[in-house]
């Protein structure tokens, strides 16, 4: 018996539900379903799920996100589409087993003896010879060898002109027809597994209880009731952040057009949370350590619960998903780059935010400042931080660790992995509502550059990577020497003194005109580099130095005088700094090569901070750690189905790959004092180990040839 690929064919007068039931039922749509849901399934796989709009938009564009979001393609397994042909596909493959069940039993009972002689002889697999012992002796011997070797087997008797005839009929490997039905059955239970733990349940109660996704903001505790689903709710999936020291008994349902909020039956209390770190930074081990407050008997019960490892309760199951931070008090310091303000401190909690102004008056250039994450640990590869040249515009840790993303053997080049220290990341957004996001580390970063260096980094999409400024930390480890030496620059009267005192040290006390003329071009070059508007010059730093040398230097010579005008800037900004010590009560700075590094560094860091779009930087200076924990909170009334799906999938398939079904006929008939025998075999698949196994057989049961 072969499954027929066409469907259920009714009697009805009715031409259009005839072909809609025959194509329904039929194997060949079932098929087309199931390779539209794999497809779809890849969709979901590779396009990430449930991520805000903004992330769509910012990563394929306006019009393929509004092209996503229309079908739905962000929330694939709960989209109505993909619910529906799963309904179908449980649908069509409940009437294909219907319709073949039925047909396959009637098989599995049938040992088809009714076979007739002649139809022996069109087999592929057959064969004749003469036996010593009378027909019925021959089918009780023969019937008993096959029973022996795991056949199940059935004698007939049979009238001839001869005498009595008997046919052996035996058969083998059944369990090939059962895994038909067990493989397809399979296909049902895990349908129905997905559509019972998927969003049908979710939306069938939005539709019929009247509730509705939220889309707003606020506590928790004052969203209304409609947007709330009972504790009762059969089946879910959410998400709950617990920070330490806290309890919630909400989990947030994502969906397409907002949240949903599931209540539970019990609270979860987050004692501590535990994470470990391998040496390259990455998380080792996430576990919770928590307390399950039970609200109908009150009853409180500690648990553990880790990646892999969840706690269960009241049949929900609490997963550890990831961690957060849960609140941690941070306090900045303001660090002003424009050279001149005075510096503030301002202290906040991550997730929330303060406002800033700028400038004289009340309402002018409002600023908000929005703490958005503090990180502890921050592993990075330093084995090349210091080849990426001078320019601190080209500094981004993250692409030396994106470049070996990938394959485990990718090792080119030695890794020297450390810890550098905290980072706290922020907002600063206008009164627009344009913000940019900046990243700062806490301590100075040795890049091997000489001089440990203060990262300043700042993107202005979430889908660019940081670029850090690298400001010198001075020899006291701070950024004061660099402040001082910012606001200085943009003093024109200390601008004039260090000009002087350059002209001094350079020239001969007897060649005032020689130093007079030093003095002006060390001005000149020094203003351009303030971005002092009377110099002429456009823009700030060095590449207000490099623009005014192309429009009043000859192409021939701009080399040559870049190479002074650099040495020059160097020295009067090296005497520049000896001021700025002097007048904070230092010593002045002792030559050598940490001065050198850091003159140069401070160099290019002047140069660009004018590019530097925030009127300051905020350092981090302490902060209080307080760690949160999200759990996966669901339950699955589905998953014993699938479970069960499963392994009716793996056993049908291996049932229809390595069982084969054999059939065996064995015609006795009388022929003087013996009989004389035909036999015959067949098998669903045609194989070496057919041809084996019936020349075994013919040897065993009718003798050599």
């Amino acid at each position: 018996m072969t499954a027929s690929a066409e469907g259920l064919r009714l009697t009805t007068p009715s031409e259009r539900l005839r072909a809609g039931v025959e194509l329904l039922s039929s194997m060949r749509f079932a098929i087309s379903l199931l390779t539209v849901i794999c497809i779809a399934s890849v969709i979901g796989t590779i396009l990430k799920q449930h991520e805000p709009a903004v992330n769509y938009v910012n990563q394929f564009g306006p019009f393929w996100s509004q092209l996503f979001l229309a079908l739905k393609l962000n929330a694939v397994y709960s989209a109505w589409w993909f619910l529906l042909i799963l309904a179908f596909l449980v649908t069509s493959t409940s009437l294909c087993i219907a319709r073949n069940t039925p047909k396959i039993i009637t098989d599995l009972k049938g040992y088809k003896e009714n076979i007739r002689e002649q139809s022996l002889q069109a087999f592929h697999h057959r064969a004749t010879g003469g036996l010593g012992d009378a027909p019925q002796a021959a089918a009780r011997r023969i019937g008993q060898a096959l029973a022996s070797g795991g056949w199940k087997v059935r004698l007939q008797q049979r009238p001839t002109p001869q005498g009595d005839g008997w046919m052996v009929a035996a058969k083998a490997g059944a369990a090939n027809k059962v895994g038909y039905i067990a493989a397809h059955s399979a296909i049902v239970l895990v349908c129905l597994g997905g559509l019972l733990d998927g969003d049908l349940i979710v939306r069938a109660q939005m539709l019929m209880g009247g509730k509705l996704p939220y889309n707003g903001g606020g506590l928790i505790a004052d969203v209304p009731s409609r947007h709330r689903l009972p504790a009762s709710n059969p089946t879910f999936r959410g998400n709950i952040l617990v920070s330490e020291g806290t309890q919630s008994s909400t989990a947030i349902l994502a969906q397409s057009d907002g949240i949903l909020l599931q209540e539970l039956p019990f609270s979860i209390e987050l004692k501590k949370f535990i994470v470990e770190y391998y040496s390259t930074g990455m998380p080792k081990l996430f576990a919770s350590e928590i307390v399950i407050h039970d609200r109908e008997t009150g009853e409180k019960v500690p648990a553990r619960v880790e990646v892999n490892h969840p706690a269960r309760w009241r049949g929900i199951e609490i997963y550890q998903s990831s961690f957060d931070d849960g609140g941690s008090v941070v306090k900045l310091a303001a660090v002003p780059m424009s050279g001149s303000g005075k510096p503030f401190e301002v202290q906040g909690t991550i997730g929330s935010s303060t406002q800033l102004t700028r400038g004289p008056g009340e309402g002018v250039d409002k600023l908000t400042l929005e703490f958005t994450g503090l990180r502890v640990i921050n592993v990075e590869n330093m084995t090349e931080a210091g080849a990426s040249g001078a320019d601190p515009r080209k500094v981004d840790l993250r692409s030396s660790i994106d470049a070996r993303l990938g394959a485990a053997n990718r090792t080119t080049t030695k890794k020297e992995l450390r810890n550098i220290g905290p980072s706290v990341s922020y907002k600063l957004r206008d009164a627009a509502g344009q913000a940019r996001e900046f990243n700062n580390y806490m301590l100075p970063v040795d890049l091997g550059d000489g001089v440990p260096l203060f990262l300043l980094g700042l993107r202005d999409t979430p889908a660019e990577s940081f670029r850090y400024l690298r400001i010198p930390a001075d020899d006291q480890g701070n950024l004061d020497g660099f402040m001082r030496l910012r606001a200085a620059l943009a003093n024109p009267a200390l601008r004039e003194q260090a000009v002087s005192r350059y002209a001094k040290a350079a020239t001969d006390a007897s060649r005032p005109q020689l130093a007079e003329q030093l003095a002006g071009s060390a001005g000149q070059a020094l203003a351009l580099f303030a971005g002092d508007p009377a110099a002429g010059g456009k823009g700030a730093g060095l590449a207000a130095v490099s623009d005014f040398l192309e429009t009043r230097v000859p192409e021939a010579e701009r080399n040559r005088a870049g190479e002074v005008v650099v040495r020059i800037l160097g020295g009067v900004l090296f005497e520049l700094a000896q001021i700025t010590r002097e007048q904070a009560g230092q010593k002045p700075l002792e030559p050598g090569d940490r001065t050198q590094a850091f003159m140069t560094q401070a160099v290019m860091a002047l140069s660009d901070a004018h590019l530097y779009p925030a009127p300051m930087a905020f350092q981090l200076k302490d902060f209080q750690q307080l760690q949160a924990s999200v759990f996966q909170v669901t339950r699955s009334p589905g998953r014993n189905v699938v479970y069960l799906g499963c392994a009716l999938l793996i056993l049908g398939i291996f049932a229809m790959l390595y069982v084969r079904e054999r059939r065996l006929w064995v015609w006795l008939r009388p022929a003087g004092d013996g009989s004389e025998a035909s036999m015959a075999l067949s098998s669903n698949r045609q194989t070496l180990e057919v041809d084996r196994e019936f020349d075994r057989l013919r040897t065993q049961l009718l003798g050599p040839r």
